[in-house]
């Protein structure tokens, strides 16, 4: 059974949730799947997108993960700087 955006109305209105969207949800599932380490190539093949670029605009990725992969670099270099 498809849902209905009728369906999807209430459902969001019983879980305080009116301002989300079901497209939302996509953008959402390609952001955790990036942060939690798949390729953009994996992602784009899991949402059914023809190019990366469009890949590209749903995996937001938060702050803190830009961080911590900063930090991986910052390391690195420190590392190749004491050998």
């Amino acid at each position: 059974m498809a849902l209905n955006f009728r369906m999807w109305k209430k459902i969001r209105e019983c879980v305080g949730i009116e301002d989300v969207h079901l497209h939302d949800l996509r953008h959402t599932y390609a952001s955790i799947l990036v942060e939690k380490g798949c390729s953009l190539y994996e992602v784009q093949k899991m949402l059914g997108h023809q190019t990366p670029k469009m890949t590209m605009r749903y995996a937001h990725l938060s702050a803190e993960h830009l961080i911590k992969a900063a930090d991986l670099v910052a390391a690195s270099v420190s590392t190749m700087k004491n050998a």
